[in-house]
């Protein structure tokens, strides 16, 4: 027994290791497999990744969504019905090809975004009503939805707002708290069901249409968490001489909308708080990289004017480099800034340089005040001192 265990388990081992050398194999392969169409690939990236492109998305996903809305009203279908037959189609291609574009230029990661996978589940619901016209007929039952569930198209926006999605994403973040809020309430829920149920809910002289099950009390006591018509529902439990209807009532909406709901709002707000400021944070360093990007095209250009500039000039001997320097300031233009990498010709340097020099200034002038106090001092003191030498001579020559 223990050696077929044993057999077994080798066996086994050895199935998992063929495993994995063989998926190790597939991805090396994989990796090794370089695409030919590199230059096709890249064009196609720079187009779904300019501006104009998402303009054209916008635009598109906005103008389906207002024809959306007059396909609503009968007499404007009526009328524009070819229109809005030529308007689908066209709508239908732009969706499909931008699918396409994106498949195209990276399949394996595009399947790793969300987004991209939302964008695939509303092309899918797209093709839905002509897939149920073509093979259940015009009078299907359920076309009715199909054709109701077309108003998702206009999530597609979310893809190109950035704002949106920072939204969406400090929602995602809140799903934890937030889940544990509702089941606090839920509980909450319960138990004042089960409560209202007993209090209010008996068969004689009780409030049946409001508490006579507990589906009815749960959708009573969301009324009341709401505060929607809690007046009301309040007049007919009073009607009926409930003595201790106005406390249920009143530590209920305190305990479910003065503390659950404010503590879901709460909660929503910090986080969508810390989602915007992530959020500039990100378009801060983004600008910041644009501005550095500029800066080095700016000055690549510049570079290769003054080397082509020089190289002029060595081939023609009688310019100057003063004549050099006014032909270079032609090719610039009028909005051209002069891209300074050296940190003694920035603004702020040059500002507290001049005031170090007028330090350097102030302080010189007074060392030579000093320089001029010493000076003098010292011709003081050597003029007082022949003096001093011819007293002390005559009075060597007394004493002898």
């Amino acid at each position: 027994m223990s050696q077929l265990f044993h057999h077994q388990n080798h066996k086994r081992a050895i199935t998992n290791s063929l495993s994995d050398n063989a998926s190790v194999m597939f991805c090396g392969s994989c990796r090794k497999l370089q695409r030919k169409d590199t230059e096709c690939q890249e064009f196609v990236k720079r187009v779904i990744m300019s501006h104009l492109f998402k303009i054209i998305m916008i635009s598109t996903v906005s103008l389906n969504a207002f024809f959306m809305v007059l396909w609503t009203d009968y007499k404007t279908r009526y009328k524009l019905f070819r229109l809005f037959e030529v308007s689908e189609l066209i709508f239908v291609s732009i969706y499909s090809s931008e699918f396409c574009m994106k498949l195209y230029v990276d399949p394996i990661d595009y399947w790793k975004d969300g987004y991209n996978v939302l964008d695939v589940v509303i092309i899918i619901t797209v093709f839905i009503p002509y897939g149920l016209r073509k093979f259940k007929g015009k009078h299907y039952p359920y076309l009715n939805i199909a054709d109701g569930i077309q108003s998702l198209r206009i999530l597609k926006l979310i893809t190109y707002s950035r704002g949106i999605r920072t939204l969406i994403t400090a929602v995602g973040q809140t799903v934890y708290t937030v889940a544990s809020v509702i089941i606090l309430l839920f509980v909450l829920m319960y138990i004042f069901a089960i409560l209202g149920f007993y209090l209010f809910g008996v068969p004689d002289g009780g409030d049946m249409n409001n508490w006579g099950n507990l589906a009815v009390a749960f959708f009573t006591l969301f009324s009341l968490a709401t505060v929607d018509g809690w007046t009301d529902l309040q007049h007919q439990l009073d009607a009926r001489n409930f003595t201790l209807s106005r406390t249920f009532t009143i530590v209920f909406i305190l305990l479910a909308s003065f503390i659950f709901l404010s503590m879901f709002v709460g909660v929503m707000i910090i986080h969508t708080e810390d989602s915007i400021k992530k959020f500039e944070r990100e378009l801060m360093v983004e600008r910041h990289m644009t501005l550095m990007e500029e800066k080095q095209v700016i000055l690549k250009r510049q570079q290769e004017e003054v080397s082509r500039l020089m190289q002029r000039r060595k081939n023609v001997d009688y310019k100057s480099f003063s004549e050099l320097v006014e032909n270079f300031k032609k090719t610039l233009r009028h909005t051209d800034p002069m891209v300074l990498d050296d940190f003694g010709t920035s603004l702020p340097f040059i500002d507290v340089y001049l005031t170090t020099l007028d330090n350097q200034d102030t302080t010189i002038c007074k060392l030579q005040e000093l320089y001029y106090e010493i000076v003098h001092v010292l011709n003081l003191m050597l003029e007082d001192l022949p003096q001093k030498k011819q007293s002390h001579s005559s009075e060597n020559v007394d004493e002898k």
